[in-house]
């Protein structure tokens, strides 16, 4: 009996439409965002590279060692993905892979195969920070009398002051908010759905009891996100391209009397300075990378390039603090493999 095509093309759509729908619960959004797109490119370039349909889908084939691959060069040549890019791509196509062959065992053998498809090999990219010179000229640069400017500055030594994430701050809502007991502090849910509590520097806390009332008035709604779109009201986050955009204007501007700012400013740079400035002060690189929140310390090794030695310190720091702490849509009339997976068809 023949196998219908068609029939393995609507059982993998099914199947990715109940992984995003799980992944909504347990990752972050950009995570998401990211799944979405890398499939999205993915039936894209099954679509018109392939010409493939519905129809003449075969798991077996489309997504095999071998179209994927082809699929890797496509990004590569074709839409000019970095490396680091098509990685991050290949990665969101196993996680794919894998929730499939949790879901059917006859699909496990795609993940198998997946498996044997190397990673791109990354140029290795220093990300740069600012000096503290730097990140006072850029903070002087805002006009504090108009609305933006005010929003914008606050952000700003909001980013610093805590370290966090971009996505972290632009997340935040008034009620994750705390600036009236002895330690002021927010608290964020970072990477992994992992919340986290950022302690707030008093200069910081001044700044945000003026930002509030400001913004939100004395009785504000506690549902409100903290950092709000002015064109998409008080529920609505701005987005990261937006900050980063103003960021760059600021920039730009700040680097004709301080060489030492970076034109293409983007909001991670406020995160990676601040570690930096505390790693100078004598912090801890155990506690700071507690304080950045990340999941393991090589991650904070490679992310400040740690010397041999502080890393040494940091590993004997953290085993005495160790030892210290001890206690849908499934009609699909034109067979469009896009339209079946729901997908935007990429241009």
């Amino acid at each position: 009996m023949m196998k219908n095509n068609k029939n393995d093309a609507l059982e993998l759509a099914k199947y990715y439409n109940s992984w995003i729908d799980e992944c909504v619960q347990t990752n972050s959004l950009n995570t998401i965002r990211s799944y979405e797109s890398a499939i999205n490119l993915y039936i894209t370039f099954l679509e018109k590279n392939k010409g493939l349909k519905s129809s003449s889908f075969s798991s077996g084939n489309d997504f095999s060692p071998e179209t994927i691959k082809e699929w890797l060069v496509w990004l590569k040549n074709e839409r000019d993905c970095s490396p680091q890019s098509c990685n991050v791509r290949l990665a969101s196509i196993k996680a794919y892979l894998q929730y499939i062959g949790e879901q059917d065992i006859k699909y496990r053998y795609l993940l198998l195969d997946s498996k044997n498809i190397h990673r791109m090999k990354e140029t290795k990219k220093k990300i740069n920070g600012m000096s503290e010179i730097a990140v006072k000229t850029l903070m002087s640069v805002p006009d504090v009398y108009t609305v933006t400017g005010y929003r914008d500055i606050v952000f700003m030594a909001f980013l610093y002051g805590t370290a966090a994430r971009i996505d972290e701050v632009l997340s935040l809502k008034i009620s994750d908010m705390d600036l009236t007991s002895d330690n002021p502090h927010a608290t964020v849910v970072g990477k992994g759905s992992k919340i986290r509590t950022l302690y707030l520097p008093p200069k910081l806390v001044n700044h945000l009891n003026k930002y509030i009332k400001k913004f939100h008035g004395v009785n504000s709604n506690k549902d409100r996100y903290l950092f709000y779109s002015r064109v998409k009201g008080y529920q609505g986050k701005i987005s990261q391209e937006a900050i980063n955009k103003r960021l760059k204007k600021y920039a730009a501007i700040a680097h004709e009397t301080c060489p030492e700012v970076p034109i293409n400013l983007h909001a991670h740079q406020f995160r990676h300075a601040k570690a930096g400035h505390l790693l100078d002060d004598g912090m801890n690189v155990a506690q700071l990378s507690k304080l950045l929140g990340h999941a393991n310390l090589s991650t904070t090794m490679v992310y400040l390039d740690i010397t041999t030695d502080m890393e040494a310190k940091a590993m004997i720091s953290l085993e005495d603090e160790n030892i210290r702490n001890i206690p849908k849509k499934w009609g699909n009339k034109n067979d469009s493999l896009t339209e079946l997976f729901g997908r935007k068809r990429i241009k």
